[in-house]
């Protein structure tokens, strides 16, 4: 299912959430060179984060091929700024267009629902959360990590906890059909957080490398639902009407 609309309206202009996806952007463009190979490889290897380089389960000097000849080395010393750095930075125009969009959808209403200060702290420590649940999930992989799904998946469970009932529309395809359905926020998220949870067990039962950081999902997810009502303004997420799910017909016998 691929979100594409809520009806939860904000209260104020989402400038943090804005200034967010303005950031991965500009960083896409100008440091990794809008996915040019050298920029894009390089920028990877020294601004990712690298699970065994954090641990220092890794001696310096270990490769891993990132293709086009290129290969990635790993630096001494434990890269703390990694962890920060690899937030902004994304692999391909599909990873930064999907995690922006999330961002935006969930983004602006988490934001809504505390002050700017608390909203950029709650997304950088679900950010943290995320790349150390990865790395204590391969503590001595030598793939680097980079993308802002860790933190945006702080922001879902977040969203979760603050609006479960909100109504949610998303494009279901099937097959060369795409038809659109409506959910309750709480069963797309349970939907896409389990999703998660499959994939993190299939990939600790795979030997491949690479790929989607599913544990890095799952901590941002776990962060963001139990950590949210510590940043929470409460008269400010009052602010938004209770919606309360339930079907509607439209025509006929068509529902949604």
């Amino acid at each position: 299912m691929i979100p594409y609309h809520d009806e939860n309206e904000t209260q104020r202009p989402a400038y943090v959430t804005m200034l967010l996806i303005a950031a991965c952007t500009l960083v896409w463009v100008f440091v990794q060179g809008a996915g040019a190979t050298v920029p894009l490889a390089t920028s990877v290897c020294n601004l990712g984060l690298i699970p065994g380089e954090l641990t220092g389960m890794l001696q310096a000097g270990v490769g891993f091929n990132m293709g086009h000849g290129l290969r990635c080395l790993t630096d001494p010393g434990h890269q703390y700024e990694n962890i920060f750095s690899s937030m902004f930075l994304h692999g391909g125009w599909m990873h930064l267009i999907g995690n922006m969009w999330f961002l935006w959808l969930f983004g602006n209403n988490v934001e809504d629902s505390m002050t700017r200060p608390r909203f950029i702290a709650f997304y950088l420590l679900c950010g943290v959360a995320a790349a150390l649940a990865q790395v204590a999930a391969q503590p001595n992989s030598v793939v680097p990590m980079v993308g802002a799904s860790g933190a945006i998946s702080g922001v879902m469970g977040a969203y979760l906890v603050l609006y479960p009932k909100v109504r949610v529309y998303t494009l279901l395809p099937l097959g060369f059909f795409i038809t659109t359905v409506t959910l309750p926020a709480w069963a797309m998220l349970i939907y896409w957080m389990v999703l998660q949870l499959v994939g993190g067990f299939g990939s600790a039962l795979s030997e491949e490398s690479g790929g989607v950081a599913f544990w890095a999902h799952v901590g941002g997810f776990a962060a963001g639902f139990l950590l949210v009502k510590l940043f929470e303004r409460r008269d400010r997420a009052a602010q938004h009407a209770a919606h309360h799910w339930r079907p509607h017909q439209r025509s006929g016998s068509q529902w949604y």
